[in-house]
């Protein structure tokens, strides 16, 4: 295979002296020498692009599919900033929308909630500005805004060094140091550039050398991991391939969070982009599987749901709420009288004839402020499984096994 240990870039020494240390300088895409695309990797390419069709066309078929896109975005915004360290679950998110942030709740939910107003504002972009660097930095200054690391220049690139490594670490020991902002800036132009090429490679190869790029560079004092698999999902609504960002990366991600980082790892150290794309390709295409598969039992049970409420007295209004549910599946009666326009006893007789027929649970046992569940529809994400495990693949020179990476960023 073509590969040689500078093919990504070169770890160059920075100042002299005891505050030395290497920063890595990668090269501009697309990888010299070029890509070697044998049979492996054309396979993979071609079961990912079946697969993500499939999930598309699924989505179309959809009654109403943004009512259903909103627990996928909200699902993908979970799975990316536990990554980077987050404990808040799916559950703790929708409750905050219910009710605000509780004593109960983790404090960092609002950093999953900015993650998806991060990932709609990108996508409303999308229809006047194209994927550059300026929407890079808009999607960046929203995903810090009022959260953890707000301190750290939301929504402008870096003027300073970073690194990454343990919790601890410093530039004399870190696991990974970023070219110096002189260097970053030129690195960011190149890449620029590549975001727009249409011409060189399939889109999905396009795809995951852009999300390896923008991780070596790491514009940002904080937040790069979530705007690098952001770009994923926006790339691939930018060029039509998905009508709706129905594709959460991160499942994978978290599920191989030490392949993940080794194979980013082996780019740099061994030039080995072909060992990143089959990892990057493997989980387009089981992704893709498991979200087509939730999205067909999400249209069977709206079916199920549809017809058991259309037996009852308050049919209606029933199914209004059920089409609600699908957008917000915890909910308060004062929530569900807002969306009836109706009034507080008429929303709670149609609160209970749903919880009468199970699907809706009240999650609270309290008498006042109760909250009520839409399980079935939830059980769905919380059972969702890969549907052909990854075996765990170690880079060259490298081990996966007994690994428990932290990888954080780090920044004076």
């Amino acid at each position: 295979m073509a590969q040689t240990a500078n093919r990504a870039g070169r770890y160059i020494t920075q100042g002299s002296g005891q505050g030395a240390y290497r920063a890595f300088i990668p090269t501009p895409l697309p990888p010299d020498p070029p890509l070697v695309q044998g049979r492996d990797l054309a396979r993979m390419l071609s079961e990912a692009d079946r697969a993500l069709g499939r999930l598309d066309g699924v989505a179309s078929v959809l009654p109403n599919p943004d009512l259903f896109v909103a627990m996928y975005v909200r699902q993908e915004a979970v799975l990316s900033s536990q990554i980077e360290g987050t404990q808040s679950t799916l559950e703790d998110v929708l409750e905050f929308e219910a009710d605000g942030l509780t004593e109960d709740e983790p404090r960092d939910v609002e950093e999953v909630i900015n993650y998806v107003a991060a990932m709609n504002h990108g996508l409303e972009r999308l229809a006047t500005l194209p994927l550059s660097l300026r929407l890079i930095r808009e999607i960046h200054g929203r995903l810090l805004e009022n959260v953890r690391g707000q301190e750290r220049q939301p929504g402008e690139f870096r003027t300073s060094q970073n690194w990454i490594g343990p919790t601890g670490c410093t530039l004399a020991n870190d696991e990974f140091v970023p070219p110096p902002p002189h260097e970053m800036e030129r690195a960011l132009a190149d890449f620029e550039t590549f975001l727009h090429d249409r011409q060189t490679f399939p889109l999905l190869i396009h795809v995951g050398l852009a999300h390896a790029q923008f991780e070596t560079i790491h514009p940002f004092l904080d937040g790069n991991g979530r705007v690098g698999r952001l770009l994923i999902t926006l790339l691939l609504c930018e060029r039509g391939v998905l009508q709706r960002p129905l594709l959460y990366l991160s499942y994978y991600f978290k599920a191989h969070r030490a392949q993940y980082y080794d194979r980013l790892t082996a780019i740099r150290n061994d030039g080995d982009w072909e060992g990143w794309l089959r990892f990057f390709l493997r989980g387009v295409s089981e992704v893709s599987q498991a979200a087509a598969h939730t999205a067909r039992a999400i249209l069977t049970l709206r079916e199920e749901h549809r017809q058991q409420i259309a037996q009852g007295a308050a049919a209606t209004n029933g199914l209004r709420l059920l089409d609600y549910l699908y957008e917000h599946p915890i909910v308060s009666i004062r929530m569900v009288q807002r969306h009836l326009d109706c009034a507080y006893v008429t929303a709670a007789h149609v609160v209970d004839d749903l919880e009468r027929l199970g699907i809706l649970k009240e999650i609270t046992g309290q008498q006042r402020n109760r909250r009520y569940r839409y399980e079935p529809y939830l059980a769905l994400f919380d059972h969702q499984e890969l549907t052909t495990p990854a075996e765990d693949e170690a880079a060259p020179g490298q081990t996966t096994e007994g690994r428990a990476p932290s990888y954080g960023e780090h920044a004076p």
